[in-house]
Formats: C-alpha cells, sequence, structure tokens
C-alpha cells in the first residue's frame, strides 16, 4: 500500500495539507490573541463609562465591574489626562508591556508563540485606542492564565479541524489518482504483460483509450514499440525459414556445381582457342559458385566467415568482373570504364570482394537495361597513405528516396522488382569485416557512386593486455 502510487501520494498530500495548516496555524493564533486582548480593553473601557457616570460607587460593584472585565486596572486618557478609573491590587508586579496600536504581525505572532511556550503566569500592561471615541488611550493590566487557556483551545480546535480537512482533502484525492491515473497506469503495465507472453499476435498490440495527454503519448509509443518488434520478430522468423531453405538449396547446388567443376577440368585439354580463352573464366566462375555455396551452409550455421585476408592484384579481379557482366548485358547498348592502377595490390578476401564488386556493378547493370537507355558503369581505385579506395559509379536513373532510407538494411534496400534486397545488406556486412566501410556517394538523375574503403592497417590481438598493428 504505501510503496504504491496511490499510497505515496495519499501521504504526500496528508503532509502538506498539515504543512499548509501549520503555515495557517500561527498567524491564526496570533489573531486569536489580539481580538482577546482587544475584546479585554472593551470590557474595561465599558466598566469605566459606568463608574465615569457615577462618581459615587459602591466597592463591591467595583471589584464585580473588575472581574467581569476579566482585568486588575483600568486607565483611561481623556482630553490629554490620564486617570486611573478602576483598580484593584495585581498578585504580581507587571512582566511586560504591549502596545497593541503599534504592533506589526511579526511581533503579533512572535508574541503568540512566546505566550504560549510559556507556561507560568504573568501580569501584563496592554494598551490601545479606545473604540467608539471613547478617549484618546485605555490601559489595562491583567494575568496571562486565561489567556493562555484560551490560546490553548482555540489551536486544539484548529489542530482538529486541519485533521479533518487533511482526512478529507487526501481520500478525495486518493480516490482521484487511483482512478485518474493508477488504474490507466495499471492497463498499460497490463498490456505489457500480455504482449510479453506472445509479441508476434497482433492482437495484443496495444490501442491508445485513455483521455490524459501525457499517458496517450505513452501508449503510442508503446504501440509503435509494439507494432516494429512485431513486424521483426516476423522478418526474423521468415529469415530464419528462408535460411534453412537456403542451405538446403546450396548443398544440392554445390553437389551440382562439383559435378560441373569436374567436367570444365578436363576443357583444359582442348586445343580449341575458343575454349582455352573462356576456359579459366569458367572455372573461376565455377569455382566461385561452389565457394559461395559452402560459405551459405556455412552463414546458416552461424555468420558470414571471417575474411581469409590476402594480397591480391585488383585489375584481375575487375578484369573478371567486367568480362561477366559485359556478356550478361547482351545487346544493350552498355559499356564498362575501368581505371584501376596495373600494379596496385591490396589486402581482401578476394571471394568477398568479388562478391561485393560484382553485386554493385550488377545492380547498376539492371537498374541501366531497365531503362531501356544506353548507359556506362565505371570502376576505379587509388592508394592512399592509410586506406585503399574503389568506386563504382553508374549513370542509371539514380536511387529513390524510399530506397535510400534502408539501403543497407536486409529485404529493405531494393527498388527491383523481385528483388530480395540482400545484397547491399550482405555487401556492407563482408566489408565491415575488413574493418573498412561501403557508402553511398551520391544518386541522383545523373547516376549512382558507391565507395568502398579498405584500411591498411589491421589491429591484431596478441594477448588479453597487448596488440599490434600491421599492413
Amino acid at each position: 500500500m504505501l510503496n504504491s502510487l496511490s499510497g505515496r501520494f495519499l501521504i504526500l498530500t496528508v503532509a502538506f495539507v498539515m504543512l499548509a495548516e501549520v503555515l495557517i496555524f500561527v498567524p491564526s493564533v496570533a489573531r486569536f490573541r489580539e481580538d482577546y486582548l482587544l475584546t479585554r480593553l472593551e470590557r474595561a473601557q465599558i466598566a469605566s463609562l459606568v463608574l465615569l457616570a457615577d462618581d459615587m460607587i459602591d466597592p463591591a460593584l467595583e471589584a464585580e465591574l473588575l472581574e467581569n472585565a476579566d482585568v486588575f486596572n483600568v486607565v483611561l486618557q481623556r482630553d490629554e489626562m490620564r486617570e486611573l478609573v478602576l483598580s484593584s491590587p495585581p498578585p504580581w508586579p507587571v512582566n511586560q508591556n504591549f502596545d497593541l496600536r503599534m504592533s506589526t504581525p511579526y511581533y503579533l505572532m512572535r508574541d503568540a508563540i512566546i505566550r504560549l511556550v510559556s507556561p507560568e503566569p504573568q501580569v501584563i500592561r496592554v494598551i490601545g485606542q479606545p473604540v467608539r471615541m471613547g478617549g484618546e488611550l485605555i490601559e489595562v493590566t491583567m494575568i496571562t492564565t486565561d489567556l493562555r487557556a484560551a490560546m490553548i483551545d482555540y489551536g486544539k480546535n484548529i489542530a482538529i479541524l486541519s485533521a479533518v480537512i487533511s482526512a478529507i482533502t487526501a481520500s478525495l484525492l486518493f480516490l482521484a489518482v487511483r482512478f485518474l491515473m493508477v488504474r490507466p497506469i495499471r492497463d498499460v503495465v497490463g498490456n505489457m504483460k500480455a504482449y510479453a507472453q506472445s509479441p508476434e499476435d497482433t492482437r495484443r498490440i496495444i490501442r491508445p483509450h485513455t483521455g490524459l495527454t501525457e499517458l496517450h503519448e505513452a501508449e503510442v509509443a508503446l504501440q509503435t514499440l509494439q507494432t516494429e518488434l512485431t513486424h521483426a520478430l516476423k522478418q526474423k522468423e521468415r529469415l530464419a525459414q528462408l535460411g534453412g531453405a537456403v542451405a538446403r538449396i546450396s548443398h544440392d547446388l554445390r553437389n551440382i556445381l562439383t559435378t560441373a567443376q569436374l567436367f570444365a577440368d578436363r576443357m583444359e585439354s582442348s586445343q580449341d582457342p575458343m575454349v582455352k580463352r573462356v576456359g579459366p573464366k569458367l572455372m573461376n566462375s565455377i569455382s566461385r559458385a561452389v565457394s559461395l555455396c559452402e560459405n551459405t551452409l556455412a552463414f546458416g550455421k552461424a555468420e558470414e566467415p571471417a575474411p581469409r585476408m590476402e594480397r591480391i592484384e585488383l585489375a584481375g579481379l575487375v578484369d573478371d568482373i567486367i568480362a561477366s557482366e559485359r556478356l550478361a548485358s547482351g545487346a544493350h547498348p552498355l559499356s564498362f570504364a575501368e581505371d584501376v592502377p596495373a600494379g596496385l595490390v591490396l589486402r581482401a578476401d578476394p571471394e568477398q570482394l568479388y562478391r561485393v564488386l560484382s553485386n554493385l556493378v550488377r545492380n547498376a547493370r539492371q537498374a541501366i537495361v531497365a531503362t531501356g537507355k544506353e548507359g556506362e558503369i565505371a570502376l576505379s581505385a587509388r592508394d592512399e597513405e592509410d586506406q585503399w579506395v574503389i568506386q563504382v559509379h553508374d549513370t542509371g536513373p539514380g536511387l529513390p528516396l524510399s530506397t535510400r532510407e534502408n539501403l543497407f538494411q536486409p529485404f529493405s534496400g531494393s527498388n527491383r522488382k523481385g528483388g530480395a534486397g540482400l545484397g547491399l545488406a550482405i555487401s556492407a556486412e563482408l566489408i565491415k569485416g575488413h574493418g573498412g566501410e561501403l557508402s553511398l556517394e551520391k544518386t541522383d538523375e545523373s547516376g549512382t557512386s558507391f565507395r568502398i574503403v579498405l584500411p591498411k592497417k589491421v589491429e591484431v590481438s596478441l594477448s588479453s593486455s597487448t596488440s599490434q598493428w600491421i599492413r
């Protein structure tokens, strides 16, 4: 109960109401004390008027007047003359003087607190202004016993009233918070628990319904989060199913390609010039296909294998890619340009780099062919101080905005009908495995450019506490 939001709100409400009552209590008691003293002055003035009306008054009547006024002496100043009108001997000397004509709120509150905490009775002199123009000044002497008792009784009444007000206010606020805040929050928490039991079930996604602005915003945010998570889980499940299917297909395809590789080996002994020229390229293509199938099977078991870093001549790799894509373009008016220094050697996994460049060039070819217009694909590379930079540029139509936003996300980056959207995602992952980066450099109506950066320095861990950089 006390650890709940409504319970703590109840405690805070009672505490704050009591604090407010305490802040009101001191001025209230000070005001009560002032009214009490003014009442004694007024009674004393009435008693003195009786004496002024008849100079000869019985001593017993005088004592009764003083007793009714609850004072010992009454001094009245009229026409600039002070006169002791009524008098009886006080039990003790006068301890303090209080002039109500010049009292400020601060002094009134201070004197009230002092009187409450001082249990010893005292004789005090009180000076005030007579009512109804009854003179210039009136002064009485009185004892503080009854004054303090009246102030205590008044304080008790204030405390009881404050407690009742606090209890009623706290109860109303407790009920209001419980129904307006706690119950909607519990509904949200209940929805989160139900959703956690089966996040794939779209029926469990929260539907915002509360009227509270802040809580409604929280429900909308939760609905968005649950929707995205449900879609992500469904996509993950599809990916898992697709991975199993691809692994089975790759297994069978690898066996088929292995057989084709055995027959292709026999072509090397052929004396046909065309076979001698095409044979090595065919062997390379089949070897890469077998390697791709094996890597796909390994990917289905864990993740993309780590690159086997070798020093490779980039120009030969680019020649193979351009030759394959030129054949695939058929009769379409598509030209290829190559700007790779003949002696450029870089460190990379040759199969993985081939896959990346082949994927970029193939995407560019398909985009240009789809337009039915002429186009050009250019591959360039340069050797910088700390990195190798490879660029693939085409004169195609450019990428649409919807594709750019999720370009390197699986199943999201394809703008080709029938495309799976895996090529760029896999390519980015392969380059990242080299410690590099694949990025979209530009895309507009004039074409698209991709940029690959491969670092020359690679950090190699030697132990748990040391490492070195190699080139």
